[in-house]
């Protein structure tokens, strides 16, 4: 039996369609600052962290000047930073000694952690289950300058599929683990039911923010053969009349791309848990990176 095919564009629309989304992806994939250019993920200590690329520093960098500065990590969870005299960086574009820094957990909604810039290369803080962590970029990155490209499956209607959106009352929750060993605990607002070649498949989603799109992480019968092995993304509308009712979605696998892990060692992707491992290959969406990381 094929799957349920919605009512929308022609084919030539919706290759069009997926096309565009494709170059929207790579040119956020190979931006200055985009997942290509990730070079370090260097763990944080209580106290003083001295940073730079001196190898007699704390953490040592991949690039910057040698003695970049010293991060305080205080008890509480906060962070100065306080840079060394004519290491020519800025903090969130200001020339200045020392601040506080935010990080990506403690930032306003919409807002951007700080940013400490040195040259072609910067650093945020991530926080990952109360661990600290620098997040080192470098828009000069070989990972970046030697990107390989991204190979795709076929574009494929058949695989843009109407899912049944079964909402939770009230929500559940799911654990998912990462790469880098640490669980979250996610809230799940409810299941997308499908049909695929008389057998009926279901996919738990959460969302990375307050009423953001319903986000998937998923794995099946192509991964670690033609697909990346640890998981694929993929995100989807809500459905017409909001998470809290029954109604339809929009699963288009076309759309299942690889996460940062499979271009970077240095990413902390969430991992598909059982109940997202599909009993099918989904022979859509993109392919093993070749120019993947060991």
């Amino acid at each position: 039996m094929p799957a349920e095919s919605p009512a929308g564009p022609d084919h030539a629309v919706y290759q069009q369609q997926i096309l565009r989304w494709r170059a929207e992806r790579l040119q956020r994939l190979q931006a200055p600052d985009g997942w290509l250019s990730l070079i370090g993920l260097e763990w944080l200590q209580q106290g003083a962290n001295r940073i730079g690329t001196a190898a007699d520093n704390d953490i040592v960098l991949q690039a910057g000047p040698a003695h970049l500065g010293t991060l305080i990590l205080g008890k509480d969870g906060a962070l100065r930073m306080m840079l060394a005299p004519d290491c020519g960086a800025s903090i969130d574009g200001k020339a200045v000694v020392e601040s506080d820094l935010l990080d990506d957990m403690h930032v306003p909604a919409g807002a951007m952690p700080t940013t400490v810039r040195f040259g072609h290369a910067s650093f945020h803080v991530i926080d990952r289950n109360g661990r600290k962590a620098l997040r080192v970029k470098d828009s000069d990155a070989a990972t970046r300058r030697d990107f390989a490209g991204i190979e795709y499956f076929p574009i494929d209607p058949a695989w843009r599929i109407v899912a049944e959106w079964v909402p939770f009352t009230p929500p559940h929750t799911l654990q998912i683990g990462t790469a880098i060993g640490t669980v979250d605990t996610v809230e799940v607002p409810g299941k997308a039911v499908f049909q695929r070649d008389g057998h009926t498949h279901e996919l738990l989603p959460y969302q990375e923010e307050p009423g953001g799109e319903l986000f998937f992480v998923i794995a099946d019968h192509t991964s670690g053969q033609q697909t990346y092995g640890a998981a694929r993304f993929l995100y989807a509308t809500l459905p017409e009349g909001g998470v809290q009712h029954p109604g339809k979605l929009v699963l288009d696998f076309n759309r299942a791309y690889n996460p940062p892990c499979a271009f970077t060692a240095f990413a902390t992707c969430p991992l598909p848990p059982p109940e997202n491992r599909l009993n099918l290959p989904v022979t859509a969406g993109e392919l093993t990176y070749r120019g993947g990381h060991d």
